[in-house]
């Protein structure tokens, strides 16, 4: 999670040192599209990989997405300046098949070894992300714009996380047998599809993903843009990602007293209207303020999503399949939203118009989490 996605929650360092210094050439709607494409690429991956999980393919997986992400990043490293398609390439595809790989099987092994806390232990889980998303900002600001430069700050980068990734092979294991009987996913599909909350769930998902990564991919180039201290706002990402571990390790506490569906509800709404909150952005308080607001909430949010599978998956044995399926439809949305945020900026910088647009579709899915959140208590009712 450290190495995968918390990487990738660090585009917007790239979209900034990008947009300002190596892909000058390129739009905003074509840089956006490189961490949109990581994004959508490891969540979608998850189709895949949730699949091969649960057939046994545990640390064929984690291996290969493990050799896949380290080989990206220093390929990375040796992209040239204006080189669009080297970057795409390597940033946008390899790195997000990669962390496609990893995400469904490391979130769902998870419950082969705990059952009775798993919300909590999975919350704990994601904490890998949100850590690694404080410490990688930080170290690529202070290297992309140092003495060291791109190419060697980036393979200074690639080398933290093949160490990291050579442990967590080293470390993981499976608890669970796989299946005697293949698990038949266009069973699992079917059932999915003909349960009724989770299809608000995916729904809610994929809506509120469209907006999820506005501020995680311009929050620093709009401070910067709006004239704001620019060491402060290198740190920008820091404060939103430091809040965010602090809701990722409170979100199973408060889940054991909200429950798991009301949770993501209250934080999806939540970070929607934290994002609308961003057009009034002008100050080094309402960077800090609303960095800090949203990191929380978004980390409660992105916490939920693996506990909130598990809760509606009707059969423990397809968790795998139940999870992939999510992943797989809401990462249409962090496709969408990222190449939408830069149309709408344009090069003159109109930052109100994707920052509207940003918090509507996140206030959409978190209300379609409530349907299924209505939906879902009047099942358990009709149930028992």
């Amino acid at each position: 999670m450290f190495c995968t996605w918390g990487y990738t929650a660090s585009f917007g360092v790239y979209e900034d040192f990008y947009t300002r210094h190596y892909l000058t050439n390129e739009t905003s709607f074509a840089i956006s599209s490189i961490g949109s494409l990581t994004g959508f690429l490891g969540s979608a991956g998850g189709i895949i990989s949730g699949s091969l999980y649960d057939r046994g393919y545990f640390y064929h997986l984690v291996i290969t997405g493990s050799l896949l992400q380290s080989f990206s990043l220093f390929m990375l490293s040796l992209a040239k300046p204006h080189q669009y398609f080297q970057i795409i390439l390597t940033q946008g595809l390899g790195s997000g098949i990669a962390v496609g790989l990893l995400h469904v099987p490391g979130l769902a092994v998870v419950s082969h070894h705990f059952r009775q806390k798993r919300t909590l232990v999975m919350t704990f889980v994601t904490l890998g992300s949100s850590s690694g998303s404080l410490v990688y900002p930080i170290m690529l600001n202070n290297l992309l714009n140092g003495h060291l430069g791109f190419a060697n700050g980036v393979r200074a980068s690639a080398g933290l996380t093949s160490m990291l990734l050579l442990i967590a092979c080293l470390c993981v294991r499976t608890r669970l047998d796989p299946p005697t009987t293949p698990v038949n996913y266009i069973a699992t599909a079917r059932k999915c599809f003909r349960y009724v909350p989770f299809l608000f769930a995916i729904s809610g998902a994929f809506i509120f993903k469209i907006g999820f990564y506005y501020p995680t991919y311009f929050l620093q180039l709009d401070s910067i843009k709006h004239g704001i201290n620019i060491t402060f706002s290198f740190y920008t990402l820091a404060i939103l990602n430091a809040s965010s571990c602090a809701g990722r390790i409170t979100s199973g506490y408060i889940a054991a007293f909200t429950g798991v569906l009301n949770l993501t509800m209250i934080a999806a709404i939540s970070c929607g209207s934290v994002i609308l909150g961003m057009m009034g952005l002008r100050t080094l308080a309402s960077v800090a303020i609303l960095g800090a607001f949203y990191g929380y909430f978004s980390g409660v949010y992105t916490a939920m999503e693996g506990p909130l599978v598990a809760t509606l998956a009707r059969n423990p044995s397809e968790l795998g399949g139940w999870m992939g399926i999510y992943f797989f439809l809401d990462a249409f949305g962090s496709l969408l939203g990222p190449p939408i945020f830069g149309v709408l900026l344009t090069s003159h910088f109109f930052w109100w118009k994707p920052a509207l647009f940003a918090g509507i579709a996140s206030l959409t899915g978190g209300a379609m989490y409530a349907f299924m959140r209505l939906v879902y208590t009047r099942l358990q009712k009709n149930e028992s």
